[in-house]
């Protein structure tokens, strides 16, 4: 079975890098990189899209289904669980959603150990003084996405506690921002005005900021706490409903129920939402500012023009899928929301520190070979 799923793996992959492959570009790693860079951007959605249709146990066991390396070999096993629970985590469909997302990831996982061997092959050919540096951040992302595989395993053996989802949503999303540096440090930029320096420390704690506002969302969809404030801008007709910060918040513990293994009380979901949606005025308000003083510096107006829109953007969406019930669409676009600015935040600390006289980090040079 695994070497069937290594070969799924392979033959998805197969087709990004056909397309870096055929590519005019001279530079083959920052093709590879920008293309690995936009199919861990569509994983995150595709996995997002797996989590809101509750088919992250379409398949319980890991990384196969009922041992098997795709849901048709499993079709007999799929189908008994289905006519025992029509409407229960596994059906036919909630299956194949679940494998096509392992699939997604494990090509990814290829990608990143062929831009990890490319880079160090440049490495060892390359005589010095013209040798780059140590490809630190692509062996870096190989040890990431290994983490990340394992945390997927996690979600499936653990059945899906929130905490462990969650961290896997963040993993996706730092996965996401560390291949955004690398892919930018392959293209040459405009120069950033001195001034750029200034935002360095904003830009950081702009990037720290958003992961905190991710991870309540995340918080909020591995809960199911999506719907307990149906109002707003108030939650239950009033400013602060009635909340239970302690088990809404306690962190190991199964889904739906306390760490005592009582159902989780409504007010504690209620407490989950809230917060999330509060917080959501901070990262407004500071990312308004953030964009605001990033416009004004030549270098860094595209860039904070985008974070701007984007911010903005995400906002309405978040309050939209109240108002509209959560449609599953405008829920997926929400993930797709976070992992946008995700990319821009980290856009913008790139050059912000380009600005600042600093090397940019390169995995290879303009000659690295496919």
């Amino acid at each position: 079975m695994l070497i069937q799923l290594a070969i799924l793996g392979l033959l998805v992959a197969l087709l990004p890098l056909t397309v870096v492959w055929a590519s005019k570009d001279a530079n083959k790693f920052r093709k590879l990189a920008w293309v690995t860079l936009f199919l861990t951007f569509d994983l995150i959605m595709f996995g997002a899209f797996t989590r809101l249709t509750d088919s992250g146990l379409g398949c319980p066991d890991w990384p196969g289904c009922y041992g098997h390396a795709n849901p048709v070999a499993a079709h007999g096993q799929i189908s008994a669980a289905e006519a025992a629970m029509p409407h229960g985590p596994v059906t036919v469909v909630k299956a194949w959603i679940e494998m096509i997302h392992r699939y997604l990831a494990m090509a990814v996982g290829v990608l990143i150990v062929a831009m990890m061997v490319i880079a160090w092959m440049r490495w060892f050919r390359t005589a010095r003084p013209a040798r780059p540096r140590v490809p630190v951040l692509p062996t870096l992302l190989f040890g990431f996405v290994c983490l990340q595989g394992a945390f997927g395993a996690w979600t499936v053996t653990l059945k899906l506690q929130p905490v462990i989802v969650t961290i896997h949503l963040l993993l996706g999303m730092g996965l996401l921002g560390m291949l955004t540096w690398m892919a930018a440090g392959q293209n040459a930029h405009a120069p950033v005005a001195a001034d750029g320096r200034r935002l360095r420390l904003a830009a950081a704690i702009g990037l720290a900021v958003l992961m905190a506002q991710i991870a309540l969302g995340g918080w909020v969809s591995t809960n199911y706490a999506a719907l307990a404030c149906t109002d707003y801008p108030l939650c239950h007709g009033a400013l602060v409903p009635k909340m239970d910060y302690e088990h809404g918040f306690t962190l190991w513990r199964q889904l739906g129920m306390t760490a005592g293994g009582d159902y989780l009380p409504y007010e504690a979901l209620t407490a989950i939402h809230w917060t999330h949606r509060t917080f959501a005025l901070v990262v407004v308000a500071f990312f308004g500012w953030l964009g605001h003083k990033a416009m004004r510096i030549d270098g860094l107006r595209r860039t904070g023009r985008a974070l701007l829109a984007m911010v903005a953007l995400q906002f309405l969406i978040g309050v939209a899928t109240l108002f509209l019930n959560w449609p599953l669409a405008i829920a997926v676009l929400h993930n797709g929301g976070a992992a946008v600015l995700v990319v821009l935040t980290v856009m913008l600390n790139y050059k912000a520190n380009l600005s600042a006289g600093t090397r940019p980090v390169r995995a290879a040079s303009s000659t690295c070979p496919a």
